[in-house]
């Protein structure tokens, strides 16, 4: 399939040459999924037809199976937050390579970010670079050598970012940020994760906020916590998000770090992206935390 246009344009076109193939295609749709959902797998599918050369349409056979199998297990990723083996992980990453899926949120509950109900007591004294006491609240974590891993992406998305603001006429309240750092983050062929929870289920907030109205939005990109950001609904909270996420592009480079937040009231190490200005480390809690064991096993989570 052709590049450097949308997946909907790509899509359209390639069903437009091939006639055939529409009703086919279709009958392969989830009876649950979405149209965002849907539209999403079946670029996903098309686009790696051509390497399970004994797919026929119409007829099934195991490779059919296999790539419809891999198909969900993506979809099941981007949009529910879904973890499998990680050789399946990376076999769907490699296979997703030109897919852009536009503000695919992972919501968590009410109960996640409570901890199960049990009200939790706050603490601002985070950290960059501390480890976990023996016997902490979390024994899991990033691995050691994920800041070097990540650093050449976020090289490069940092020089996206600041060519993309120069062009813009430099960092603004004007300023579209959410576009800038999706535009960003999808020309270095990765993509933003927004996870939004309800204020009023954030424990610990500070007790000058008394207004408990709206919703709250964390971005991350490779797992890498980017920002936060509370607004009155979903999409002001993802603006305030990314105009966070952006500012620590405004320095001269960005590293990514470990560093210690609170995640359902314990301590927790976490991936973040840090400018060079020096000033206190302290962090909003992570509502959404992708170093948890559950989602490391051998099993979708």
């Amino acid at each position: 399939m052709a590049e450097g246009r949308s997946g909907e344009d790509i899509v359209s076109e390639y069903l437009d040459q091939n006639p055939h193939l529409v009703k086919w295609v279709e009958s392969l749709r989830g009876v649950h999924e979405t149209n965002k959902q849907w539209h999403a797998r079946r670029e996903f599918f098309l686009r790696n037809m051509e390497t399970f050369p004994t797919v026929q349409p119409g007829f099934p056979s195991p490779s059919l199976d296999r790539l419809l199998s891999l198909s969900i297990c993506w979809a099941n990723h981007i949009f529910l937050g879904c973890r499998y083996p990680q050789p399946v992980m990376d076999r769907i990453k490699e296979m997703a390579d030109g897919v852009v899926v536009n503000d695919a949120p992972v919501r968590k509950t009410r109960d996640e970010i409570m901890g199960k109900g049990k009200r939790t007591t706050g603490g601002d004294d985070d950290s960059c670079a501390k480890r976990a006491k023996p016997g902490n609240p979390f024994k899991q974590g990033p691995p050691p050598q994920a800041p070097a891993e990540h650093q050449p992406f976020f090289n490069r998305l940092y020089k996206a970012v600041a060519w993309k603001l120069v062009s813009a006429g430099g960092f603004g309240p004007n300023l579209d940020h959410f576009e800038i750092l999706r535009a960003c983050t999808e020309s270095s062929k990765e993509s933003l994760s927004c996870v939004f929870v309800p204020l009023k289920d954030i424990p610990d907030l500070p007790a000058a906020r008394t207004q408990k109205e709206g919703q709250v939005c964390e971005l991350r990109c490779q797992t890498v916590y980017l920002g936060t950001g509370y607004g009155r609904d979903e999409a002001a909270a993802k603006a305030m998000a990314s105009k966070e996420a952006l500012k620590a592009f405004q320095g001269r480079k960005v590293t990514v770090k470990i560093c210690r937040r609170r995640f359902n009231g314990r301590d927790v190490e976490d991936l973040v992206l840090l400018d060079d200005q020096p000033r206190n480390p302290g962090f909003p809690p992570a509502i959404s935390y992708p170093f948890q064991p559950e989602q490391q096993g051998d099993g979708p989570s």
